[in-house]
Protein backbone atom coordinates (compact mmCIF):
# COMPACT_ATOMS: atom_id res chain seq x y z
CA UNK A 1 0.00 0.00 0.00
CA UNK A 2 1.24 3.48 -0.90
CA UNK A 3 0.68 6.54 1.27
CA UNK A 4 1.91 10.12 1.07
CA UNK A 5 3.88 11.59 3.94
CA UNK A 6 2.89 15.14 2.89
CA UNK A 7 -0.43 14.80 1.04
CA UNK A 8 -1.11 18.55 1.21
CA UNK A 9 1.64 19.03 -1.38
CA UNK A 10 -0.77 17.61 -3.96
CA UNK A 11 -2.78 20.85 -3.68
CA UNK A 12 -0.02 22.48 -5.75
CA UNK A 13 -0.90 20.42 -8.83
CA UNK A 14 -3.31 23.01 -10.38
CA UNK A 15 -0.88 25.87 -9.74
CA UNK A 16 0.29 26.07 -13.41
CA UNK A 17 -3.29 26.86 -14.43
CA UNK A 18 -2.94 30.23 -12.70
CA UNK A 19 -0.18 31.16 -15.12
CA UNK A 20 -2.74 31.33 -17.92
CA UNK A 21 -4.33 34.27 -16.12
CA UNK A 22 -1.22 36.39 -16.70
CA UNK A 23 -0.18 37.93 -20.03
CA UNK A 24 2.61 36.35 -22.06
CA UNK A 25 6.12 37.30 -21.16
CA UNK A 26 7.58 39.98 -23.46
CA UNK A 27 11.24 40.54 -24.10
CA UNK A 28 12.49 43.61 -25.97
CA UNK A 29 15.56 43.64 -28.18
CA UNK A 30 17.52 46.54 -29.63
CA UNK A 31 17.29 47.18 -33.36
CA UNK A 32 18.84 49.53 -35.92
CA UNK A 33 16.65 51.51 -38.29
CA UNK A 34 18.29 52.00 -41.72
CA UNK A 35 16.95 53.81 -44.85
CA UNK A 36 18.17 51.03 -47.14
CA UNK A 37 16.15 48.23 -45.49
CA UNK A 38 14.79 46.86 -48.76
CA UNK A 39 18.25 46.56 -50.29
CA UNK A 40 19.52 44.91 -47.12
CA UNK A 41 16.76 42.33 -47.35
CA UNK A 42 17.60 41.59 -50.96
CA UNK A 43 21.27 41.17 -50.19
CA UNK A 44 20.71 38.94 -47.16
CA UNK A 45 18.06 36.88 -48.94
CA UNK A 46 16.02 36.74 -45.70
CA UNK A 47 12.29 37.18 -45.39
CA UNK A 48 11.14 39.96 -43.05
CA UNK A 49 9.15 38.81 -40.05
CA UNK A 50 6.90 40.55 -37.55
CA UNK A 51 8.60 42.55 -34.87
CA UNK A 52 6.86 40.70 -32.00
CA UNK A 53 5.96 37.04 -31.74
CA UNK A 54 4.97 34.53 -29.08
CA UNK A 55 7.02 31.38 -28.84
CA UNK A 56 4.89 28.27 -29.03
CA UNK A 57 5.88 24.96 -27.48
CA UNK A 58 5.55 21.80 -29.45
CA UNK A 59 3.12 19.13 -28.29
CA UNK A 60 6.02 17.03 -27.03
CA UNK A 61 7.35 19.94 -24.98
CA UNK A 62 3.92 20.54 -23.44
CA UNK A 63 3.64 16.89 -22.45
CA UNK A 64 7.15 16.92 -20.99
CA UNK A 65 6.57 20.11 -18.96
CA UNK A 66 3.24 18.94 -17.56
CA UNK A 67 4.61 15.51 -16.73
CA UNK A 68 7.65 17.07 -15.03
CA UNK A 69 5.43 19.24 -12.85
CA UNK A 70 3.32 16.23 -11.90
CA UNK A 71 6.37 14.18 -10.95
CA UNK A 72 7.88 17.05 -8.92
CA UNK A 73 4.71 17.40 -6.90
CA UNK A 74 4.56 13.64 -6.34
CA UNK A 75 8.16 13.70 -5.10
CA UNK A 76 7.35 16.61 -2.77
CA UNK A 77 4.40 14.66 -1.35
CA UNK A 78 6.91 11.89 -0.54
CA UNK A 79 5.15 8.65 -1.44
CA UNK A 80 5.90 5.74 0.89
CA UNK A 81 5.39 2.04 0.53
CA UNK A 82 3.68 0.77 3.70
CA UNK A 83 4.47 -2.87 4.38
CA UNK A 84 2.25 -5.38 6.20
CA UNK A 85 1.99 -5.02 10.02
CA UNK A 86 4.81 -6.57 12.03
CA UNK A 87 4.15 -7.47 15.64
CA UNK A 88 6.80 -7.95 18.28
CA UNK A 89 6.29 -9.21 21.80
CA UNK A 90 8.41 -8.10 24.69
CA UNK A 91 8.52 -8.84 28.38
CA UNK A 92 5.47 -7.49 30.11
CA UNK A 93 6.59 -7.76 33.74
CA UNK A 94 9.72 -7.12 35.77
CA UNK A 95 10.09 -9.79 38.44
CA UNK A 96 12.73 -9.31 41.14
CA UNK A 97 13.74 -12.20 43.39
CA UNK A 98 15.38 -11.33 46.71
CA UNK A 99 17.11 -14.28 48.41
CA UNK A 100 18.28 -14.36 52.02
CA UNK A 101 21.89 -15.63 52.26
CA UNK A 102 22.29 -15.31 56.02
CA UNK A 103 23.95 -18.07 58.01
CA UNK A 104 20.64 -19.66 58.99
CA UNK A 105 20.19 -20.78 55.36
CA UNK A 106 22.74 -23.53 56.11
CA UNK A 107 20.12 -25.54 57.96
CA UNK A 108 19.67 -28.87 56.16
CA UNK A 109 15.95 -29.35 56.70
CA UNK A 110 14.75 -29.67 53.10
CA UNK A 111 14.46 -32.98 51.24
CA UNK A 112 14.50 -33.21 47.44
CA UNK A 113 12.13 -35.59 45.59
CA UNK A 114 15.12 -37.92 45.21
CA UNK A 115 15.32 -38.24 49.00
CA UNK A 116 18.52 -36.22 49.34
CA UNK A 117 18.59 -33.75 52.21
CA UNK A 118 19.92 -30.32 51.26
CA UNK A 119 20.30 -26.94 52.91
CA UNK A 120 17.71 -24.24 52.49
CA UNK A 121 19.61 -22.34 49.78
CA UNK A 122 19.97 -25.40 47.57
CA UNK A 123 16.26 -26.07 47.95
CA UNK A 124 15.56 -22.47 46.94
CA UNK A 125 17.78 -22.79 43.88
CA UNK A 126 15.95 -25.91 42.74
CA UNK A 127 12.56 -24.21 42.95
CA UNK A 128 13.82 -20.99 41.32
CA UNK A 129 15.02 -23.01 38.33
CA UNK A 130 11.43 -24.13 37.78
CA UNK A 131 10.21 -20.58 38.29
CA UNK A 132 12.59 -19.18 35.64
CA UNK A 133 11.56 -21.90 33.19
CA UNK A 134 7.89 -20.97 33.60
CA UNK A 135 8.34 -17.20 33.39
CA UNK A 136 9.66 -16.82 29.85
CA UNK A 137 7.76 -13.59 29.31
CA UNK A 138 9.18 -11.84 32.39
CA UNK A 139 12.43 -10.00 32.89
CA UNK A 140 14.09 -11.46 35.97
CA UNK A 141 16.37 -9.80 38.48
CA UNK A 142 18.15 -11.14 41.55
CA UNK A 143 19.03 -9.47 44.86
CA UNK A 144 20.94 -11.24 47.63
CA UNK A 145 20.92 -9.91 51.15
CA UNK A 146 22.49 -10.64 54.50
CA UNK A 147 24.28 -7.96 56.47
CA UNK A 148 23.72 -5.79 53.35
CA UNK A 149 21.68 -6.03 50.17
CA UNK A 150 23.47 -6.48 46.83
CA UNK A 151 22.35 -6.66 43.23
CA UNK A 152 23.39 -10.01 41.82
CA UNK A 153 21.57 -9.76 38.48
CA UNK A 154 19.88 -6.70 36.93
CA UNK A 155 16.63 -7.19 35.06
CA UNK A 156 17.28 -9.37 32.03
CA UNK A 157 15.45 -11.45 29.43
CA UNK A 158 18.35 -13.88 29.40
CA UNK A 159 17.15 -16.42 31.93
CA UNK A 160 20.18 -18.63 31.35
CA UNK A 161 22.52 -15.91 32.59
CA UNK A 162 20.16 -15.22 35.50
CA UNK A 163 20.24 -18.91 36.42
CA UNK A 164 24.03 -19.03 36.22
CA UNK A 165 24.41 -16.07 38.57
CA UNK A 166 21.90 -17.63 40.94
CA UNK A 167 23.97 -20.83 41.02
CA UNK A 168 27.04 -18.80 41.98
CA UNK A 169 25.44 -17.50 45.17
CA UNK A 170 26.69 -18.96 48.45
CA UNK A 171 25.53 -18.78 52.02
CA UNK A 172 27.17 -15.94 53.92
CA UNK A 173 28.48 -14.11 50.86
CA UNK A 174 26.31 -11.09 51.80
CA UNK A 175 27.06 -11.28 55.52
CA UNK A 176 25.64 -13.23 58.46
CA UNK A 177 22.62 -11.10 59.43
CA UNK A 178 19.37 -10.18 57.63
CA UNK A 179 18.60 -6.67 56.35
CA UNK A 180 15.10 -7.38 55.13
CA UNK A 181 14.10 -3.71 54.79
CA UNK A 182 17.26 -2.72 52.88
CA UNK A 183 16.61 -5.47 50.33
CA UNK A 184 13.17 -3.96 49.68
CA UNK A 185 14.73 -0.52 49.40
CA UNK A 186 17.28 -1.72 46.83
CA UNK A 187 14.55 -3.34 44.75
CA UNK A 188 12.54 -0.08 44.76
CA UNK A 189 15.59 1.75 43.38
CA UNK A 190 15.99 -0.83 40.62
CA UNK A 191 12.30 -0.70 39.74
CA UNK A 192 12.49 3.09 39.45
CA UNK A 193 14.85 2.62 36.48
CA UNK A 194 12.45 0.14 34.86
CA UNK A 195 10.02 0.98 32.05
CA UNK A 196 7.56 -1.74 33.01
CA UNK A 197 4.35 -0.86 34.86
CA UNK A 198 4.06 -4.43 36.19
CA UNK A 199 6.51 -4.73 39.06
CA UNK A 200 6.67 -7.74 41.36
CA UNK A 201 9.11 -8.48 44.18
CA UNK A 202 9.39 -11.95 45.72
CA UNK A 203 11.17 -11.89 49.08
CA UNK A 204 12.51 -15.15 50.47
CA UNK A 205 13.83 -15.20 54.03
CA UNK A 206 14.21 -17.53 56.99
CA UNK A 207 14.88 -14.94 59.68
CA UNK A 208 13.94 -11.49 60.87
CA UNK A 209 15.21 -8.01 60.19
CA UNK A 210 18.41 -7.34 62.13
CA UNK A 211 19.22 -3.71 61.56
CA UNK A 212 18.06 -2.37 58.21
CA UNK A 213 18.56 1.31 57.54
CA UNK A 214 14.88 1.47 56.55
CA UNK A 215 12.45 -0.67 58.60
CA UNK A 216 10.71 -3.31 56.45
CA UNK A 217 7.22 -1.88 57.04
CA UNK A 218 8.31 1.62 56.00
CA UNK A 219 10.07 0.20 52.94
CA UNK A 220 6.89 -1.68 52.03
CA UNK A 221 4.91 1.59 52.14
CA UNK A 222 7.36 3.17 49.69
CA UNK A 223 7.13 0.09 47.47
CA UNK A 224 3.34 0.30 47.41
CA UNK A 225 3.54 3.97 46.48
CA UNK A 226 5.76 3.03 43.53
CA UNK A 227 3.45 0.25 42.30
CA UNK A 228 5.61 -2.65 43.51
CA UNK A 229 3.75 -5.73 44.74
CA UNK A 230 5.61 -7.80 47.32
CA UNK A 231 5.16 -11.52 47.91
CA UNK A 232 7.05 -12.92 50.89
CA UNK A 233 7.97 -16.55 51.44
CA UNK A 234 9.01 -17.48 54.95
CA UNK A 235 11.00 -20.71 55.08
CA UNK A 236 12.13 -22.78 58.01
CA UNK A 237 10.65 -23.61 61.39
CA UNK A 238 8.39 -20.84 62.76
CA UNK A 239 9.14 -22.08 66.28
CA UNK A 240 12.79 -21.01 66.01
CA UNK A 241 13.90 -18.51 68.65
CA UNK A 242 16.73 -16.01 68.87
CA UNK A 243 18.24 -14.13 65.94
CA UNK A 244 17.07 -16.81 63.48
CA UNK A 245 13.43 -16.58 64.61
CA UNK A 246 10.87 -15.83 61.91
CA UNK A 247 9.18 -12.48 62.41
CA UNK A 248 5.91 -13.51 60.79
CA UNK A 249 4.11 -10.39 61.94
CA UNK A 250 6.52 -8.13 60.04
CA UNK A 251 6.66 -10.44 57.03
CA UNK A 252 2.87 -10.58 56.80
CA UNK A 253 2.53 -6.84 57.32
CA UNK A 254 4.97 -6.12 54.47
CA UNK A 255 2.95 -8.22 52.02
CA UNK A 256 -0.35 -6.68 53.08
CA UNK A 257 0.92 -3.13 52.64
CA UNK A 258 2.42 -3.87 49.20
CA UNK A 259 -0.73 -5.62 47.91
CA UNK A 260 0.86 -9.08 47.96
CA UNK A 261 0.61 -12.29 49.94
CA UNK A 262 2.65 -14.21 52.48
CA UNK A 263 3.51 -17.91 52.21
CA UNK A 264 5.11 -20.34 54.66
CA UNK A 265 7.36 -23.05 53.30
CA UNK A 266 8.38 -25.71 55.78
CA UNK A 267 9.55 -27.99 52.97
CA UNK A 268 10.31 -27.87 49.27
CA UNK A 269 6.80 -28.90 48.23
CA UNK A 270 5.30 -25.96 50.10
CA UNK A 271 7.90 -23.66 48.60
CA UNK A 272 7.09 -24.91 45.09
CA UNK A 273 3.38 -24.48 45.77
CA UNK A 274 4.04 -20.91 46.89
CA UNK A 275 5.68 -20.09 43.56
CA UNK A 276 2.85 -21.82 41.67
CA UNK A 277 0.31 -19.69 43.54
CA UNK A 278 2.30 -16.55 42.80
CA UNK A 279 2.36 -17.59 39.15
CA UNK A 280 -1.43 -17.82 39.19
CA UNK A 281 -1.73 -14.42 40.83
CA UNK A 282 0.79 -12.92 38.41
CA UNK A 283 0.08 -14.70 35.08
CA UNK A 284 2.47 -14.36 32.18
CA UNK A 285 2.11 -11.00 30.55
CA UNK A 286 3.18 -9.89 27.10
CA UNK A 287 3.31 -6.41 25.66
CA UNK A 288 2.78 -6.42 21.91
CA UNK A 289 4.35 -3.73 19.75
CA UNK A 290 2.95 -3.39 16.25
CA UNK A 291 4.51 -1.32 13.48
CA UNK A 292 4.45 -1.17 9.69
CA UNK A 293 7.73 -0.72 7.82
CA UNK A 294 7.90 2.35 5.59
CA UNK A 295 10.05 2.70 2.50
CA UNK A 296 10.29 6.12 0.88
CA UNK A 297 9.60 6.19 -2.88
CA UNK A 298 10.23 9.90 -3.54
CA UNK A 299 13.29 8.96 -5.60
CA UNK A 300 11.13 7.22 -8.22
CA UNK A 301 9.50 10.38 -9.72
CA UNK A 302 12.86 12.20 -9.51
CA UNK A 303 14.53 9.37 -11.42
CA UNK A 304 11.77 9.49 -14.04
CA UNK A 305 12.29 13.24 -14.51
CA UNK A 306 16.02 12.78 -15.02
CA UNK A 307 15.43 9.93 -17.47
CA UNK A 308 12.88 11.91 -19.50
CA UNK A 309 15.09 14.96 -19.82
CA UNK A 310 18.17 12.95 -20.69
CA UNK A 311 16.18 11.10 -23.34
CA UNK A 312 14.58 14.29 -24.70
CA UNK A 313 17.74 16.37 -24.99
CA UNK A 314 19.80 13.40 -26.06
CA UNK A 315 17.37 12.58 -28.86
CA UNK A 316 17.31 16.12 -30.28
CA UNK A 317 21.07 16.53 -29.91
CA UNK A 318 21.54 13.33 -31.89
CA UNK A 319 18.95 14.46 -34.46
CA UNK A 320 20.67 17.80 -34.88
CA UNK A 321 24.06 16.15 -35.25
CA UNK A 322 22.65 13.70 -37.79
CA UNK A 323 20.99 16.48 -39.76
CA UNK A 324 24.29 18.37 -39.88
CA UNK A 325 26.12 15.36 -41.26
CA UNK A 326 23.48 14.86 -43.96
CA UNK A 327 23.69 18.53 -44.98
CA UNK A 328 27.50 18.44 -45.20
CA UNK A 329 27.55 15.14 -47.06
CA UNK A 330 29.03 15.47 -50.65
Amino acid sequence: MIEFAFPLALLLLPLPLLIRLFPAYKESRDSVKVPFFDKLVDLSEQKPEQGARILRRSTLQKILVNLTWLLLILAAAKPQWIGPPIEQQKSGRDLMIAVDLSGSMEARDFTLPSGVTVDRLDAVKQVLKELAANRESDRLGLIVFGAAAYLQTPFTDDHQVWQQLLDETEIGMAGPSTVFGDAIGLSIKLFSDSDSDNRVLIMLTDGNDTGSTVPPVDAAKVAAANGVRIYTIAIGDPATVGEDALDMDTITRVSEIADGRTFRALDQDEMRQAYITIGELEPELYETISFRPRQSLHWVPMALISTLYLFYHGFFAFASLWAGRVTNAP
